[in-house]
């Protein structure tokens, strides 16, 4: 056999033999794809800029679960339109389980303060797991509010009204809703600033830029224990153990002011129930490690115990339960 004709029939095997190899490559990775979840670093899109309550449950949780799995969770940061922007980018990512969302109770208001939603949180979701309950906070500038306790607060908002704003993650989040609540059940006045998520609002409550704001205490934690920012209130009928000392709802005068933040965890639909599976598995097996249960104590949270079934029946729950708020507090856009 010439020179010529053994080259290329060296060719032809090592082209045969590398057919092979590929032919088989898919079937592998699919086969880890279904059994060994995740095989691969997994993207949770947090809708709101990096600073605020979501990314004060989503990076702790996004560091248990790489201990849990051995796979990075990278957290990215989508925010605007008071979380729907984020929203709609992940309800049309791959149902591969590669990408997931980390929501919150903002995602059941939407629907009722966005007509023109490109996504539903209840068809285009499927969701997963609840993973923290926050109370809400009335939280003030000490510099700019003349009020060392709510009592004091609430008479300065009433002989001033139109006086004081107040700043929230964007118009339709439980911030937005938490003022017009407060609003509607003290009869005052307080000035709307919407902003592009919860740090960039309380960047602007620090820095004296706006008066107050009604926040979940995930966020606002830190600087109240700084000293930055001071608790006047916790919104519901019991206080908070992280911050005895703040008074609760019921014990100032509103005992119907109920008002929590929650964040949960969704895939996007067509996600194979396998995979779902797997999913759950792992966020559980992360949130009952001790580094989630300090941070989770430490910003005020329990961690919710309800099962899949149960969290898609709260979500639609709480879509009603805001769109019967919003009716009533005659919320629009602004």
């Amino acid at each position: 056999m010439s020179n010529t004709l053994r080259r290329r029939d060296l060719l032809l095997r090592a082209s045969g033999t590398a057919a092979v190899a590929s032919g088989m490559a898919w079937p592998l990775a699919a086969l880890a794809q279904q059994g060994g979840w995740p095989v691969k670093p997994v993207t949770t899109i947090v809708p709101f800029p990096a600073g605020g309550g979501t990314d004060a449950f989503a990076r702790p949780l996004s560091a248990q679960f790489a201990k849990v799995t051995g796979k990075t969770m990278v957290i990215d940061n989508r925010g605007g339109a008071g979380g729907t922007l984020g929203a709609s980018i992940a309800s049309k990512a791959q149902p591969d389980g590669y990408t997931l969302f980390m929501g919150a109770v903002h995602h059941a208001i939407a629907p009722s303060i966005y007509p023109k939603l490109d996504y539903d949180i209840e068809k285009d979701f499927i969701p997963l797991a609840l993973l923290a309950n926050v109370p809400q906070v009335v939280v003030v500038n000490p510099k700019r509010v003349p009020a060392t306790n709510f009592k004091e607060f609430l008479a300065y908002v009433k002989a001033n009204p139109g006086k004081l704003n107040y700043a929230s993650a964007g118009a339709g989040t439980s911030h937005h809703l938490a003022g017009e609540l407060f609003k509607l059940q003290t009869g005052t006045f307080i000035t709307h600033i919407p902003y592009r998520g919860a740090g960039p609002a309380l960047g602007d409550l620090i820095s004296g830029n706006v008066d107050c704001m009604f926040d979940g205490l995930g966020s606002s934690a830190q600087h109240i224990k700084s000293g930055r920012i001071k608790a006047l209130m916790m919104a519901g009928k019991t206080r908070n153990p992280a911050f005895p000392d703040v008074p609760c709802a019921a014990e100032v005068g509103l005992p119907d002011y109920t008002v929590t933040t929650w964040y949960g965890l969704w895939t996007p639909k067509g996600t194979a129930p396998d995979v779902q599976a797997r999913i759950i598995e792992d966020v559980r097996k992360s949130l009952t490690g001790d580094e989630i249960k300090s941070a989770w104590a430490s910003n005020g949270a329990d961690i919710p115990t309800l099962t899949q079934a149960q969290f898609g029946a709260f979500v639609s729950s709480e879509v009603k339960r805001w769109a019967a708020v919003v009716k009533a507090a005659g919320v629009t856009l602004e």
